[in-house]
Formats: C-alpha cells, sequence, structure tokens
C-alpha cells in the first residue's frame, strides 16, 4: 500500500517536472532515486523530532525544577549543542566514534556508531533535544505559578502534575516554535549527506557527480520546499486545533 502511494506520487511528480520544462530524460532516470531520498530524510528527520523531544522533558524539567548542579548541567548541555555548528557535532559522532572502536565493540554499541544513518539521528536528536528543552522551558516558566500547587491540591504527584497539567500546556504554548524547529530540521538534515547517508540531499549529490547537471540540484530545492509547505500547513491546522481554547478567550 505504501510501496503503491509513494509510486503514484513518483508518477506524479517526475510528469509535473516534465511539464514545467525540466529535463525529462534526467528525471527518469533518477526521479525514484530522488524520492527514496526524500523517506530517507523524512525517516530521519522524524526519528531524530521524536527522540529529541523525548530526552528534552527531562531537560526541560531539570532547568526549570532541579538543584543548582542539575540545572547548570542541563543549561551546559543545552549552551554547547545550540552554540556549536551541527555539522561539527555530527563530524564528531560519526569520525570521532572510529577512535573509540575497540571501547565500543566492547560494550557492543560499535553497530550503532559504524553506521552513517543511526551516527546522523544520534547528533540530530542530541542537537533537537536542546533546542526543544528551551521551548518547553520557556512554555513552563510562561505558566502562572499557581499552576503546580493547584495540581498537587488536588492529590496529582509532581509527575502525575507534570504529565497532565504542566506539559500539556507548555507544549501548547511552545507549539509555534517547534513547529519552526521542525522546519529547520528538515533543512538541516541536508548535513547528513556528508557522512554517506543517501538522503534527498544525499541522491542529488550522487546524481549531480554522474550527470554533471546543476538541475538535479533545482529538483532537490522543490522538493524541500514541498516537504517544508507540507508541514508549515499542518502545523497551521495542529495550532488551531489544540489552541482554540484560547482563541476563543480572546
Amino acid at each position: 500500500m505504501i510501496g503503491e502511494f509513494f509510486g503514484i506520487i513518483g508518477t506524479g511528480f517526475i510528469n509535473l517536472m516534465g511539464l514545467l520544462g525540466f529535463n525529462a530524460e534526467l528525471m527518469g532516470r533518477y526521479g525514484p532515486r530522488f524520492l527514496d531520498g526524500v523517506v530517507v530524510t523524512l525517516e530521519l528527520v522524524a526519528i531524530s523530532m521524536i527522540c529529541g523531544g523525548i530526552l528534552a522533558i527531562p531537560l526541560a524539567i531539570a532547568r526549570v525544577e532541579g538543584n543548582k548542579f542539575v540545572s547548570r548541567l542541563a543549561f551546559g548541555y543545552s549552551y554547547f549543542f545550540r552554540g556549536t555548528p551541527l555539522l561539527a557535532q555530527t563530524f564528531l559522532v560519526y569520525y570521532g566514534a572510529g577512535q573509540f572502536r575497540v571501547e565500543l565493540e566492547s560494550l557492543g554499541l560499535w553497530w550503532l556508531f559504524r553506521d552513517a544513518f543511526f551516527c546522523a539521528v544520534l547528533t540530530f536528536t542530541l542537537n533537537t533535544a536542546a533546542y526543544q528543552a528551551e521551548i518547553l522551558r520557556g512554555g513552563i516558566e510562561s505558566l502562572p505559578v499557581g499552576q503546580m500547587e493547584g495540581a498537587k491540591s488536588l492529590g496529582l504527584s509532581g509527575v502525575l502534575a507534570y504529565r497532565k497539567v504542566i506539559l500539556p500546556q507548555a507544549i501548547g504554548i511552545g507549539l509555534r516554535p517547534l513547529g519552526n524547529e521542525l522546519v529547520l530540521m528538515i533543512k538541516a538534515s541536508s548535513i547528513a549527506s556528508i557522512i554517506t547517508v543517501y538522503d534527498l540531499m544525499g541522491v542529488t549529490r550522487l546524481a549531480f557527480s554522474r550527470s554533471y547537471d546543476m538541475e538535479v540540484y533545482l529538483w532537490a530545492a522543490v522538493l524541500y520546499l514541498v516537504m517544508v509547505e507540507i508541514v508549515r500547513r499542518v502545523w497551521n491546522v495542529l495550532e488551531r486545533r489544540l489552541n482554540r481554547h484560547l482563541m476563543l478567550s480572546r
């Protein structure tokens, strides 16, 4: 079913590019590879954003609720990953792991670090977790002070209070910047191509190395633009649905 769906989309995309005056022969040769690259890009971004979101929750809570040491530790994590280039982080994980191959093999983790896709997922997860944690922290700190006291007065523990009261509101407040982070991750995912991941940009570089036709980069730009536009529209609908109570109160 999914294969047929992407097959239909692929045929439509190739036909559309032909109607717009693109090189039909080149599109017919590399078009399916480009769609495979889109799938890899979406997988990379989706896994990284989900895992990063899970990691961001304890980081954000540590910034708000943690003692001096824990709070500073969480701040240091965010400061490092937000203050250094994602490209440098990717190189550190992918190429740096090879220097510790013996230790990683003894720990049973070499299977993860020897694979470029998994290294990209790990790096992107650590990076986006820092940004998402700061977004959630801002959402938590923007809530009225009595939210936690009110939750505890109802008999909720601190964990339940965060899960049922604090975090849902913080996520709603931070929904727009979280959408921006998703868009930025889609565009930043092109960095994975430098460590031989055949995402959309990786396939584009491969196609250019064989055809020497700059048109393939235009295809990539169009496909990135389409992905970003779909995310933007979906996020607008999601934001209206989840924050409709705020609109009604205005």
